[in-house]
């Protein structure tokens, strides 16, 4: 015989207490938890958007930023004519500068081959004794050198010509071939110095042209069509007043150092001659 025994099932009923106190508490969680919710969301977003915005920065300072107005530009922009006159004026400031390097290191050369004349030339018991003494490319030899041919070459015809007349014409020939040496390069300078200020004048009213004809073009005067012409004009303006001012300094330190040298070789000239006119040509 099989009993079966009853199952009993025990229930325990949750209540839920929803007071006022109880349900205004909850509903001040919730919130809270909503907006707890909401500011990091908002954070993470603001992160984000910094996040691109710095990026976009740093792009847009890695990109190289172009001048539409700068001399780049200028030749990319500019027609043939201002074109042609950048080219003369940069001609003209590289021959410049060419001229004032090359006469500063020949007058230092002449200064020092001025001391060696006074060191050494006299030493020698003749002019051409002397003479061998300096150096092959100095002033001062090719004078003594000519102040010697002058005396072996006074013969046949040149003998009715004093000696001394003979000499002083000899010997001057020769300064004036050193005078001129010296003076070489000096017209150039002289050249650029009074003509680029008129050649970047002219390239400033060529501008000036430009502008008024962009402003024509476009019925307005705005700032976007004026302001390119208008810089070129003015950027032509100043590189010949660049290329000017350099040529006449240039101009009058050459001129000035030049007549140093050349009181120098004037005086030796004059000694020269009178050794030769007191020897009457047997110190040659």
């Amino acid at each position: 015989m099989i009993l079966i025994q009853p199952l009993t099932f025990k229930v325990k009923i949750v209540t839920f207490d929803f007071s006022k106190e109880k349900l205004s508490h909850l509903t001040y969680r919730l919130y809270a938890s909503l907006f707890l919710a909401m500011a990091s969301a908002s954070s993470f977003a603001q992160t984000a958007t910094d996040a691109q915005v710095g990026a976009n920065a740093a792009a847009t300072a890695a990109e190289p930023v172009s001048n539409p107005y700068g001399l780049g530009a200028l030749w990319e922009t500019s027609d043939s004519i201002t074109k042609i006159v950048l080219l003369l004026l940069l001609i003209m400031s590289m021959g410049s500068w060419y001229v004032i390097i090359s006469k500063f290191f020949q007058n230092r050369k002449f200064n020092a081959q001025s001391s060696q004349t006074n060191e050494e030339f006299w030493k020698g018991k003749s002019i051409k004794e002397g003479a061998s003494l300096l150096d092959e490319t100095s002033p001062y030899r090719f004078i003594a050198e000519s102040g010697s041919h002058a005396v072996q070459t006074h013969v046949g015809m040149k003998k009715n010509i004093p000696l001394n007349d003979w000499l002083e014409m000899n010997i001057q020939s020769a300064v004036d071939r050193i005078q001129n040496q010296t003076q070489s390069g000096l017209s150039f300078l002289a050249t650029v110095g009074s003509t680029s200020p008129f050649v970047g004048l002219f390239g400033t009213v060529w501008g000036i042209y430009h502008a008024l004809t962009a402003i024509g073009i476009s019925g307005q005067a705005s700032i976007d069509k004026v302001a390119g012409p208008v810089g070129e004009a003015l950027i032509m303006t100043a590189i010949g007043l660049a290329v000017a001012i350099p040529a006449v300094l240039g101009y009058n330190w050459l001129a000035k150092a030049n007549k140093a040298v050349m009181d120098d070789v004037r005086e030796f000239s004059e000694e020269l001659n009178g050794v030769l006119v007191g020897s009457s040509g047997s110190a040659a």
